[in-house]
């Protein structure tokens, strides 16, 4: 199901990506932090297809989407994407962004969010230069760290690494051009991780209060990581 196009003078639309295998209140409460401290006006949430750089999925790409539409529903301020599980090719994110550009229009601003790991490592992404012409970036405080630790990772290009260094501070960002801002945000820490979901409910224990009551009822119906 495609989504309207958001024109005109919408807010800026965030955008979460990842495997969701399975969607957890740790994505959840990713994209209601980012959401709040950047102003966003709403989050999308893009489960991959076929995702690149891990190995398959423990469920298919139409139970990771219909999970995901399970948790956003109630939140009118979560949309769940289903591009990339449409897409029969691997999932990558400039590719995504390219065609989300082209839907929203050329000066909404669209706000990628990532983990903190996820951005030292954007040096292996598919086209990753293309990342920042194309939305701006938004990067999580890592759960387990100090808030106001601010230890940039040396491993993009000299200039684009010198250039996020300069937004390292707590000064309000306004999101006032399409794209190519890197902005911190603190996260609430929450260890959960779907690893860890998944290795509970294949050892028969309960997850319980780890991922929402309809995910954790649909896993059950339809008998999945057991």
């Amino acid at each position: 199901m495609s989504l309207p196009a958001n024109v005109g003078d919408a807010g800026p639309l965030g955008l979460l990506g990842g495997t969701f295998d399975p969607i957890h209140l740790g994505h959840l409460r990713l994209a209601e932090e980012a959401r709040e401290a950047l102003g966003l006006e709403k989050v999308r949430l893009i489960p991959a297809g076929q995702p690149p750089h891990r190995g398959k999925p423990g469920s298919t790409a139409e139970d990771r989407l219909a999970m995901a539409r399970l948790a956003a529903a109630g939140n009118p301020a979560l949309e769940v994407d289903d591009s990339e599980v449409r897409e029969p090719r691997p999932s990558y994110t400039v590719p995504t962004l390219e065609r989300l550009r082209a839907e929203v229009g050329p000066q909404r601003p669209l706000v990628l969010i990532l983990g903190a790991d996820a951005f030292a490592g954007l040096p292996g992404w598919h086209r990753w230069e293309a990342l920042f012409e194309l939305a701006h970036i938004a990067v999580a405080n890592r759960p387990g760290h100090s808030p106001h630790e601010r230890r940039w990772p040396a491993t993009l290009s000299p200039e684009l690494d010198e250039a996020c260094r300069g937004r390292l501070n707590r000064a309000p960002v306004k999101l006032d051009t399409p794209a190519g801002k890197v902005i911190p945000f603190d996260m609430t820490p929450l260890a959960i991780s779907a690893s860890l979901v998944r290795d509970l409910l294949h050892a028969g224990a309960s997850a319980r209060y780890l991922l929402p009551d309809s995910v954790l009822d649909y896993i059950g119906l339809h008998h999945l990581y057991r």
